[in-house]
């Protein structure tokens, strides 16, 4: 996976600016809260400065633990047939796909093969893959199947750290020590309180774009899981609710939903990035069962 990861970097030269984007933005905020957060009057006095100091370095650590199970999982790609399929009728328009529902397979043309359901191409990894929801540049990889649980835990310990970040700058200025005259001067030399203020200012103007950002993101991911549907399907549904509703999938529980994302472990286990069940997610032949 490490050299499908370099492949997309090559093709995708946004691919690999946001990600190191990502690790220098985390890499900061930590070195900023440790550094110059902590220490000010109103937190370093604390008996909490060391539980906010190992707490925040434990989101961060599970951060970039769910970032990289992102960037480096498969996101369900459909394998290609071992041996080419002749699609000719399908260049030349001689032959038409009759109209399918979401639960039938299609015939992919630039992949030169037949894809399962809700499958579509990505027009980066240049392959199909299951259940895609987009291309994203932040994981420099596809959000399907089998990630789509890494990238919303890395949407969610980015907000939480953000968050984090931001309450502790805020709780570093408004505190009674931070606003008291004493606790001004306890802080150190004046051109020291200048680069801690600096720091603090960048730090809340980041955690507050970037807490933004993702809680958007995770939103829209979050709603498309219990709605069933990918941004992809949506546009194609919109256009089935429009004609008629026979092609559309029957609802599901919204816990079923989120636990084919998340696994059907204990809820808590949806927080760490690993397996929380059995299911490594369906497999399918390179071929189907019956003719498309």
């Amino acid at each position: 996976m490490a050299a499908a990861a370099a492949g997309r970097c090559g093709r995708d030269p946004c691919g690999a600016v946001c990600p190191l984007l990502t690790y220098l933005g985390v890499g900061y905020a930590d070195y900023a809260v440790l550094a110059h957060v902590l220490p000010q009057p109103a937190l370093r006095g604390s008996p909490w400065c060391p539980f906010h100091a190992a707490a925040f370095n434990l989101i961060v650590l599970l951060l970039l633990a769910c970032h990289t199970r992102a960037v480096l999982a498969d996101p369900g790609v459909v394998p290609l047939p071992g041996t080419a399929i002749d699609f000719s009728d399908l260049r030349s328009g001689a032959w038409r796909t009759p109209e399918l529902n979401q639960e039938d397979w299609t015939v992919c043309d630039r992949c030169e093969a037949y894809r399962p359901p809700r499958a579509h191409h990505c027009r980066v990894c240049h392959r199909c893959v299951r259940r895609m929801d987009h291309h994203c540049p932040w994981i420099n990889n596809c959000v399907g199947e089998l990630n789509q649980k890494y990238f919303i835990q890395f949407l969610f310990y980015t907000g939480l750290a953000s968050l984090y970040a931001a309450g502790l700058v805020l709780a570093a200025w408004l505190g009674p020590a931070g606003r008291s005259p004493a606790g001004m001067m306890a802080g150190g030399d004046i051109s020291n309180n200048h680069v801690q203020t600096a720091h603090c200012i960048v730090l809340l103007l980041e955690s507050l774009l970037f807490g933004a950002f993702v809680a958007v993101v995770f939103y829209d991911q979050v709603v498309s899981i219990i709605r069933d549907e990918t941004p992809l399907e949506q546009l194609h549904n919109r256009g089935l609710k429009e004609m008629n509703r026979e092609g559309l999938r029957p609802p599901k529980p919204k816990l079923v939903l989120l636990r084919e994302v998340f696994g059907r472990g204990f809820v808590l286990c949806w927080l760490f990035p690993w397996s929380c069940s059995p299911r490594p997610g369906p497999t399918y032949s390179p071929l189907p069962s019956r003719c498309v």
